[in-house]
């Protein structure tokens, strides 16, 4: 059975007349009469007495008339609640970084930036452990509408979004420093440039996530040639975090995520400045992305940073 079948039977009810209730249903009169034959067969009964002018519903005509306009009414609500919530989801912002963005500046930036022009981002929690090519790949596939992440030159593939289809806003400097834990005295554990008979156990990242390339890409051109000895790799900022304050070695570490570590005293910078490596973090969309909350949200921001106010 036909949802349409329904609408023509509640349409010749109304008009008690074929060619009336063809024309109101927009089909020719034939087809019409074949979809009301069809709806017949189908409930096994007669609905229509024709031998009446005007035409009348036979008994369970009736009893049928009720039901179709009940259920061609329930369906049309449904239909208007799930346009509703495609529209939704639409107007949503899907936003997506990584973990140690999250915590360390999602909280403290981008979400009451977001209160303060009553907008709310779709956070999906999940990239959190992603590689950092996921991100990229959830952009250029339409997975999400921002993304949220650090840019150097030596992140190669990130610059699959130099394609002119895609914009960014620098929203903000960091900086990755090294750090160790701290002596009884409190000075570093360990420091730059540690010497070849005894090199430093070095707390890395694994090389397809945003920040290995650019420590490497960063010690190859120093002067003094740091003696490390990779202890362990990791994905996450966090987790180097936690060995460097236990004390296992050095780590370089968003500045950020170090503040309030650093201020407590068990963990000291590991060496001069020039072994600090310079960021930015960057918020990625696609041009041709329509969602309008997206756009203003866009425009927010824009207009934000331009005025050179704090976010």
């Amino acid at each position: 059975m036909e949802i349409r079948w329904l609408e023509d039977f509640i349409a010749l009810a109304k008009t008690r007349h074929f060619s009336r209730a063809a024309d109101e249903q927009n089909v020719t009169q034939p087809t019409f009469s074949r979809r009301i034959k069809l709806l017949e067969e189908e409930m096994r009964v007669t609905l229509i007495d024709r031998n009446t002018l005007p035409l009348s519903l036979t008994p369970a005509g009736e009893v049928f008339l009720h039901s179709a306009e009940l259920i061609t009414r329930q369906l049309k609500d449904a239909k208007e609640r799930c346009q509703e919530i495609r529209k939704q989801e639409e107007s949503q912002i899907r936003f997506v970084t990584t973990q140690t963005l999250f915590l360390s500046f999602y909280k403290d930036v981008i979400e009451p930036f977001c209160q303060s022009i009553d907008t709310d981002l779709d956070i999906n929690m999940k990239s959190s452990s992603w590689l950092g090519i996921d991100f990229v790949n959830a952009l250029m596939d339409q997975q999400c509408d921002l993304m949220l992440c650090y840019w150097h030159p030596a992140i190669n593939f990130i610059r699959a979004l130099d394609d002119e289809q895609y914009e960014h806003l620098v929203i903000a400097e960091e900086t990755l420093i090294p750090c160790s834990a701290t002596d009884s005295t409190g000075e570093p554990k360990f420091t730059l440039p540690g010497v070849k008979r005894k090199p430093l156990p070095y707390i890395g990242y694994y090389e397809n996530s945003f920040l290995q390339p650019v420590i490497h890409h960063h010690l190859q051109r120093q002067r003094d040639i740091p003696q490390l000895q990779t202890l362990s790799e990791n994905y996450h900022s966090v987790s180097i975090k936690a060995m460097v304050k236990e004390g296992y070695g050095i780590g370089w570490i968003p500045k950020r995520l170090m503040l309030d570590t650093l201020n407590y005293g068990k963990v000291a910078l590991a060496g001069e400045d020039n072994w600090n490596i310079p960021l930015e973090i960057r918020l990625y969309r696609s041009k041709f992305n329509q969602n309008p909350n997206l756009t203003q949200f866009w425009e927010a921001l824009k207009n934000k940073i331009n005025s050179s106010a704090p976010l």
